[in-house]
Order: structure tokens, then C-alpha cells, then sequence
């Protein structure tokens, strides 16, 4: 059990991890460039760090120091360390990893069996699967009932054939996901022709970011992109990471949510697909202000949050995908808002590495806050409702680091102390967390 003390105040300048999705595609865009790539800073996160080994397994060569890592690769078709066949690779807990990158095996001259951890093994892929075997993938699963939908769906471990060729097409996307739509990218740029995606709304956008400044084709009109095959990739040799908007959420909220702070986060990722979360939070009477902003292939800034007395808000379904990592923390700055939150077209948190619709029931009605889930036609809604003063009581992490994080700042604006059964699933996104939240009773 992990103790959390109540905090007064804070006023404190911090810096939090580089980000995490955008590194992600770093080490995948840069181990498909022949020669060398510098990242920098690099998250050495569990997440990360199992897309990195996957990459090295592949053939990638990856020099790793305190500050940076340099990718040094030899192009679009990797060439597994270890000849024989099939490549046994590892998503560990990871669906960033798994659905991202199948995208780029279906295109390689080999097979893989791609695996993964129990809690990820539990997460649905037909929703990747089938777009890229439209394209000609030859992809396999395993068919299990989906415990939400009701319908048979296909799960990890993966079995990933080379495709006699891999063929453009047009995708409307049912449902706005940056990880699908992103492994549609990656193997378009092995296609024979122009490949166009469009989302009900639209998802984060760090891709098609990234495959441009990589040298590819990639053109973005509203919900809609178009993705030109490439013969190869350009590196840009060095790639700056900004921090972490998702990790910067809780900090943001905390600031808010206690009294007489005012906290400065540096060089935050201000994606406009990314960071949802400021505009809803603005809207609900939030002081936040950016400031020092800078326009990269990825616009950063620093954050600037002071203590605000925070109104209830509706949240519609199109806000949801610039925002979903946050929706936990959302949930926690709705339990010190005045009036009643709707927090629409949530499903998507039930398929997370928990149900986190659940997962935050459980822990803010344990603590007195009036939540609840209701229907929304053929989705979901989270409603919370002002009842006064939640209380410190035991806190359960689902084994979900978004849901432990949570957790734990709200536990730091309640009067005594709390605890929490399990910090260690943070390590999945935040390994600096615990640390930086011990820094701010300094």
C-alpha cells in the first residue's frame, strides 16, 4: 500500500516526461531510415521500452544513454537478428505496440508471431485486423467472445504472414482511433497507390506529423488523410520529444483543484488533437494560460495553472479522442466541480488496460463522490454531480497506471490521508511519478 498525504499548496515550476505517443512512433519511423537517428529526451518507459525491443529484434540497431537514443537502421525491410522464422516478438502490456506495429510487419518479408501480456491479450484487434487484410495482409488471431460488444472478436498473440503485395484503398473508421488509423499509414507506404482514411472525428494526429517531416506524402483535410507510398524515408537525424500532455494532465488538474497553488509545466505538447482536455477544463472555469509557445513538427509550450473554483460541464462524444487518455483525470476534476458533469460516448474507456468507466466508479463513490454510468444510445456516459466533500478512504490502481495517477491526485486535495494498493503499473507511462509528486511536499 502506497500512502498519500493531503497537500495545501503548491507553487513550483516541473517538468514532466517526454511524450509518450510521439515516441512511440519515433522509434519506429527512425528504424525504417537507413543511417542514424537521435531522440531526445527519451521515456524509459515500460511501454516504450517494449516497442524499442521489438524494433531491435528486428534488426534495428539502438544505442541508449541517459539522455537520448540513436536508432541506426537500414531501411523499409527489416532483417531480424535471429534468421529463423517465424520472429517471436513482444508487446508486453502495450496496444500502442501491438496495433501500431502490426501495421508495419504485414509489410515485411517474413512472419512473426506477435504476443503480448495477459492484460493486453485481453484487448480486442479485429478493429486493426480488418482494414489491413483489406489491404492484403495476411493476419490471424484468436476468437474470443468481447465481453462489452457481446460479439466475437480476434485477440493476441498475432500471427503475421508476408503479403504478396499490399494494396491502397479507401477506410471509413468506425470508431476515431490514432492507433489504427496509424498502422493503416505505415502500410500504405508499401502500397501501389494512394491510400485515404477518414474518422468520425478526428483522432491525434502525431503520425501524419511525423511521416511528413520523415519525407513521406501525407495530406490532411479535416477527418480525411491521404497516404502516398514511399521508396524510402528521410531521417531528420535528430528528433526532439516534447513532455508528455497526458502526464502533464494530472499536474494541471492538481493545480487547479488546491487552494492558493500556481504551478508552471515546461514544454508541454500542445497537439490540438492531443489536448482536449484545456479547452473542456477552460470551460469549466479553469485558469490555465500558454505560454512561450514554440511551432515545431509538434507545437510545445509551457503550462501555466492557479487554483480554480471549477463548474460542471457537458462533454460531448467529438471532444472524447482528443481526450480519452485524460477522461480519468477529467473525472476527478469533475468531483470538485459545482453542478452535474455528462461525460458522453465513453465505451472506449471499458477496453483500456481496464474498464476505466469502472475503475473510477469504484474509487470516487468509495470516496463519497455522487458517479455514475448511464446509456447514451449505443454508447456511454460518465455522469458526476457535486454532493460537497469527498473523503480519504483506500483507493484501488485496477493494475491501471491512468487510474493509480488519478487516484492518487485526487487523494492529495482531500483532508487526511489515503492509500492505494499498487504504484508499480505507473511505471507503464510515468516511472518519474511518484518521485515528482514526493517533490511538490518540498
Amino acid at each position: 500500500m502506497y500512502t498519500i498525504k493531503p497537500l495545501l499548496n503548491i507553487n513550483k515550476t516541473i517538468t514532466v516526461p517526454p511524450d509518450k505517443s510521439i515516441s512511440h512512433r519515433a522509434v519506429i519511423l527512425s528504424s525504417l531510415c537507413k543511417g542514424k537517428t537521435t531522440i531526445k529526451p527519451f521515456i524509459e518507459s515500460d511501454d516504450i521500452l517494449a516497442t524499442l525491443n521489438c524494433m531491435k529484434k528486428l534488426g534495428a540497431g539502438a544505442k541508449l544513454t541517459k539522455k537520448s537514443l540513436t536508432i541506426n537502421s537500414a531501411g523499409m525491410y527489416f532483417n531480424p537478428k535471429l534468421k529463423k522464422t517465424p520472429i517471436s516478438l513482444f508487446a508486453a502490456e502495450s496496444g500502442t505496440t501491438m496495433r501500431i506495429l502490426s501495421g508495419l510487419l504485414v509489410c515485411q518479408k517474413f512472419t512473426a508471431i506477435f504476443k503480448a501480456a495477459p492484460s493486453l491479450s485481453k484487448r480486442p484487434m479485429e478493429r486493426v485486423i480488418t482494414p489491413l487484410k483489406k489491404m492484403g495482409a495476411i493476419i490471424s488471431g484468436t476468437f474470443k467472445d468481447d465481453k462489452i460488444s457481446g460479439k466475437r472478436d480476434i485477440y493476441p498473440p498475432l500471427r503475421i504472414e508476408p503479403a504478396k503485395k499490399i494494396k491502397a484503398g479507401e477506410f471509413k473508421l468506425e470508431i476515431a482511433s490514432a492507433q489504427v488509423k496509424s498502422a493503416i499509414m505505415l502500410a500504405s507506404l508499401y502500397a501501389n497507390g494512394i491510400t485515404t482514411i477518414t474518422e468520425p472525428y478526428k483522432s491525434r494526429d502525431h503520425t501524419e506529423r511525423m511521416l511528413k517531416l520523415f519525407g513521406a506524402g501525407v495530406m490532411a483535410k479535416d477527418t480525411t488523410i491521404a497516404c502516398q507510398p514511399v521508396e524510402g524515408l528521410i531521417s531528420p537525424k535528430e528528433l526532439f520529444i516534447p513532455a508528455d500532455f497526458s502526464s502533464a494532465a494530472f499536474f494541471i488538474v492538481l493545480g487547479l483543484i488546491l487552494k492558493n497553488s500556481r504551478l508552471i509545466i515546461k514544454d508541454v505538447n500542445t497537439n490540438p488533437t492531443r489536448c482536449g482536455l484545456l479547452n473542456v477544463l477552460k470551460r469549466m472555469g479553469a485558469n490555465i494560460k500558454i505560454t512561450n509557445e514554440k511551432n515545431a513538427y509538434e507545437p510545445y509550450a509551457d503550462i501555466v495553472v492557479e487554483s480554480s473554483q471549477l463548474k460542471a460541464t457537458i462533454v460531448e462524444p467529438y471532444e472524447v479522442p482528443s481526450m480519452i487518455d485524460e477522461i480519468p483525470v477529467l473525472c476527478v476534476a469533475s468531483s470538485f466541480a459545482k453542478g452535474r458533469t455528462e461525460i458522453k460516448g465513453v465505451k472506449e474507456l471499458k477496453v483500456k488496460e481496464t474498464d476505466r468507466v469502472k475503475s473510477m466508479m469504484v474509487n470516487l463513490s468509495r470516496a463519497g463522490v455522487d458517479i455514475c454510468e448511464e446509456s447514451y444510445g449505443d454508447d456511454l456516459k460518465i455522469v458526476i454531480t457535486d454532493i460537497g466533500k469527498p473523503k480519504p478512504v483506500n483507493f484501488e490502481s485496477f493494475h491501471d497506471h491512468r487510474t493509480a495517477m488519478s487516484m492518487i491526485i485526487f487523494a492529495m486535495a482531500l483532508e487526511g490521508e489515503s492509500r492505494i494498493d499498487d504504484t508499480r503499473c505507473i511505471n507503464k507511462s510515468f516511472p518519474e511519478f511518484i518521485s515528482l509528486v514526493k517533490s511538490l511536499y518540498k
